[in-house]
Order: structure tokens, then C-alpha cells, then sequence
């Protein structure tokens, strides 16, 4: 039972320095390990017990992320239906993400690294394919058009909810609109 315990324990330390980490990181893309570990409420010993370098606690948060991601791509059913839909459902769960999203957009952390491992990139891939198959999205324009726009308007998107100067309701309601607008096949 006391290993059961640790187990627990060590489980919820080493959550605690990663969601720490990308708190801190997010807000100083050079936070140090020492900010690091003060942010996470543990002293700089423990946190090198865990990730011994910055490079493995970058690493262990790229992989975080890459979970998130692929967390992120299960509910917004990127493989479920029309692809526009599954891109509009992406756009609100990827939101979500919070500091992650930051992290990714600052380069912090590779959206291609950590959306490969676990399979979102192919699942977003997939949902572009199947959106120019199945005519909801415009055939004018190619796959990594598509994702690049959803990306650029994500990013608009986290900016505004960073700065806190538009109520998120408004933020998801603009930035579904602009995907919706920019990417939507043509009406006949």
C-alpha cells in the first residue's frame, strides 16, 4: 500500500511541475528551472528529480501536449462526420487548451512534434481530406491552406482571450464564424 501511496504522490508532483512548467513558460518562454519549481511549489531538488535537465522537462511537456492534443482531437470527433463540422468542432476544443495553445504558438513546443505522437496531426489531416472530398470545404483551396487558416484564426482567437478584452462566448462565436467564412465551399 505505501508504494500505491508514492506512486499517487510522485504521479501528482511530477502534474504539478508540468502544469507549473507551462504556466511559467507560457508567460517567460526563458523561465528558468528555479521559476519553474517555485511556480510548481516544490524546491529546485525535486524538480531535478524529475526532469533532470531542461531539455527532459521540455520534452516531457511537449509530450503533455501531445496528449492534450490528442484528448483534444477524441472530443471534437475529428473523424465524425463532414469535415467542416470536424474543423469547427476542432477550433472550440483546441481553445480549450489554454497556456498549451501559447506554448505551440510561440514555438515553445512543436505543433507538428507533439500533434504526430499521438495521432492528432493525421486526425486533422483526415478531416481536411475528407472536407475537400466531401464538399463542405472550398476544392479552390489546398489541405495545408485550410490548416493554415484554422491555425492563424486559432491564434487570433488565443489572443484575444489572453488579452481578456473580448468575452470567450464572443471569441468562439467570431472565430467559428471566420473559419466557417473562410474555408466553406461555395454556395451554388
Amino acid at each position: 500500500m505505501t508504494t500505491d501511496i508514492a506512486t499517487g504522490a510522485r504521479g501528482r508532483t511530477r502534474k504539478a511541475i508540468l502544469d507549473a512548467a507551462v504556466r511559467a513558460l507560457a508567460q517567460d518562454p526563458a523561465a528558468s528551472l528555479g521559476q519553474i519549481a517555485d511556480a510548481a511549489d516544490v524546491g529546485r531538488t525535486t524538480l531535478h528529480r524529475y526532469f533532470p535537465d531542461r531539455a527532459e522537462l521540455l520534452a516531457a511537456v511537449a509530450q503533455e501536449a501531445g496528449q492534450q492534443l490528442s484528448d483534444a482531437a477524441g472530443r471534437a470527433r475529428l473523424d465524425d462526420g463532414p469535415g467542416l463540422d470536424a474543423l469547427l468542432r476542432s477550433c472550440q476544443t483546441l481553445l480549450q487548451l489554454g497556456d498549451l495553445l501559447t506554448l505551440m504558438f510561440s514555438e515553445v513546443v512543436s505543433i507538428e512534434a507533439c500533434g504526430s505522437e499521438l495521432g492528432f496531426t493525421q486526425a486533422l489531416d483526415d478531416a481536411c481530406a475528407r472536407g475537400l472530398a466531401d464538399g463542405t470545404l472550398d476544392t479552390r483551396l489546398t489541405a495545408g491552406w485550410v490548416q493554415g487558416v484554422l491555425w492563424s484564426s486559432l491564434y487570433l482567437g488565443w489572443s484575444e482571450l489572453r488579452e481578456g478584452t473580448t468575452p470567450s462566448h464572443d471569441v468562439v462565436s467570431q472565430l467559428l464564424l471566420t473559419v466557417r467564412k473562410a474555408l466553406a465551399a461555395p454556395a451554388d
